[in-house]
């Protein structure tokens, strides 16, 4: 069972998944070997519903984990059972007759215009702010994941044109426009830099190594900290935000998936449900009937 693990997650390399996202596949799956060796169940025959029923359950019964993380590990040994038939090595599908439960809607969690505004401001007075100002406004200016503006390397900015050139899920790329704002903090930045070459990472970290998505995370959690934020921040909070505030202000969904780089439109209509719980509230405070 083991043998087949490794080389299914060196296949999910071998078509360019990102790193993170075979991090968490291998995560899942070191969790179900771990219950197949309690079991002494090491044949990949033994990949079957009820063991997976029984995997399931002893999850649920130990950690309670939400339902989206279930769902999560789901999908992995689900991917795990469709290369082992395609390889072969399973003769009947175990997920045929398994059902799934449904997906809770989770609405994302986003700052307000003042509380970003709040965030970018206090980045310009860290240990390295130029760095951090220039981080700060460009993952708000354009919407990019984690590994995405980690992933990026000078050259990928046109300062010329306004844009910058990403790496999304799957190594698709896409053009992204960039403010005026951030171009600005990225000219800082770099003019900070000894000599960076175009092929060069685009941000660095204390060491002048490229800069790690634990490393964002870090530079996130300490920069919200001091911007006395009361919810947590993290680097998808701003991206999250992107979203909503373009969306509010009249940006078409179209247009915001090719910028948030989804593949399908429903990933992108969940923003929409955000505005509408704007629109609520606003409503709530304002119409006559509701203050009485």
């Amino acid at each position: 069972m083991e043998e087949w693990v490794d080389a299914f997650l060196l296949q999910l390399q071998n078509k360019n998944f990102s790193a993170l996202t075979v991090k968490s596949y291998r995560a899942d799956l070191e969790e179900f070997l771990a219950f197949c060796r309690n079991r002494n169940l090491s044949d990949v025959s033994q990949f079957t519903s009820a063991n997976i029923r029984s995997f399931l359950a002893t999850l649920q019964t130990q950690h309670n984990p939400a339902r989206n993380t279930m769902l999560r590990k789901i999908a992995s040994l689900r991917s795990l059972a469709a290369y082992l038939l395609e390889q072969g090595a399973l003769l009947r599908n175990p997920f045929k007759l398994l059902p799934a439960p449904k997906r809770q809607k989770i609405l994302p969690k986003f700052l307000t215009v003042s509380e970003t505004e709040q965030l970018l401001n206090t980045a310009t007075h860290t240990k390295m702010a130029p760095r951090d100002r220039a981080l700060f406004e460009l993952m708000y200016s354009s919407g990019l994941r984690r590994s995405e503006v980690t992933g990026l390397k000078i050259q990928d900015v046109d300062f010329f044109n306004g844009i910058v050139k990403v790496f999304g899920k799957g190594s698709k790329e896409r053009l992204v426009p960039v403010t005026d704002a951030a171009l600005a903090a990225l000219k800082d930045y770099l003019a900070c830099r000894k000599n960076p070459q175009p092929q060069e990472a685009l941000f660095l970290n204390k060491n002048g190594k490229p800069l790690t998505g634990d490393g964002l995370a870090y530079i996130f959690k300490n920069t919200a900290i001091s911007a006395h934020l009361v919810r947590k921040v993290t680097p998808h909070s701003l991206r999250h935000s992107f979203a909503t505030h373009l969306l509010n202000n009249g940006c078409d969904l179209r247009s915001l998936q090719e910028m948030l780089g989804h593949k399908s439109l429903a990933a992108t209509q969940v923003y929409t449900h955000v505005s509408v719980e704007k629109l609520k509230s606003v409503y709530q405070h304002a119409h006559p009937k509701c203050k009485e």
